[in-house]
């Protein structure tokens, strides 16, 4: 293996199998919840297949959303440095150290628990995060994943699991049907692939729908433009709302009149006959620059 490689992380009998999660769940009076989009991972060759994709190291402190009961917790404390796991659910939180300090009692001291809504979040403990890891609730998947991104500027990687139809909507380029809003936003901050499927029967309870993982690096230089973040992500909120209708029309409301809309997207060199979905973030920024 070269240097340049991250370093694997040791199979441990420390991870959850499937018996191990029905029993964890069952001594505390879980039931996954379709409320909180709850599938619990019971395999563990998909967490330490997750945690290998990530390239996950020692030099990492990694910030974990939606723990659940820690399978893929465990996994990803083996490998980091430091773990710092968010979880909203009063139960699952209140249980998640102590598996910890049971199953993985070497490294327990490396691992933070902040017992809070994702979405709250402003800080977290220990040093900055430099990953982001987590297998993210399928209702709320997109606005947690941008969030952090938004809150956490020194997580430069990112590896989601999330429903494969969002997957898709994450990792599309322009001109693709399913471009959207999630594409742009997470163009924003990072260059986004898709890294891999992962199948029904590793959840419990099991899914109806596949899952995928998408990949997130996040840019070195930001988008260049004088532009705010709000002002572009507005530009590409009025966009995809009414994606059918020409930019002309569908930012009218945005820029005040279709004349003005005509006039900022003439000034950014993109055409007002033009739709949303065939716009770069590049050119989403220029626009709102033209504007302002």
């Amino acid at each position: 293996m070269s240097s340049t490689e991250p370093e694997a992380p040791a199979v441990s009998d420390a991870l959850l199998g499937p018996a191990d999660i029905r029993e964890l769940a069952a001594a505390l009076g879980v039931r996954p919840t379709k409320q909180r989009g709850q599938n619990f991972v019971i395999d563990a060759n998909t967490v330490r297949r997750i945690v290998r994709t990530a390239e996950v190291t020692r030099d990492d402190a990694v910030v974990e959303v939606g723990p659940g009961l820690g399978s893929l917790t465990l996994a990803l404390l083996e490998a980091a440095d430091r773990l710092v796991a968010i979880e909203i659910d009063d139960v699952l939180a209140g249980a998640l150290p102590a598996t910890i300090e049971a199953r993985l009692p070497s490294r327990a001291d490396r691992f933070a628990l902040v017992h809070a809504d994702a979405m709250q979040v402003r800080e977290l403990p220990g040093p900055p995060p430099t990953a982001l890891v987590a297998n993210l609730p399928y209702n709320v998947a997109v606005p947690v994943l941008l969030t952090m991104l938004e809150r956490f500027p020194t997580i430069k990687r990112t590896l989601v699991m999330v429903q494969a139809e969002v997957a898709d909507r994450l990792a599309a380029e322009p001109g693709n049907k399913v471009y959207g809003v999630p594409s742009v936003k997470a163009n924003w901050y990072a260059e986004v692939k898709r890294a891999g499927s992962i199948g029904r029967n590793v959840f419990w309870p099991a899914p109806n729908v596949d899952s995928g993982l998408v990949s997130l690096v996040r840019r070195e230089q930001p988008i260049a433009t004088t532009a705010s973040r709000e002002e572009v992500f507005a530009v590409v909120d009025a966009a995809f709302a009414q994606r059918r209708k020409t930019l002309r029309a569908a930012l009218a409301g945005w820029a005040g009149s279709a004349p003005a809309a005509e006039a900022a997207l003439v000034a950014a060199g993109v055409s007002p006959q033009a739709r949303g979905e065939s716009l770069t973030v590049h050119e989403f920024a220029r626009i709102a620059e033209a504007k302002a």
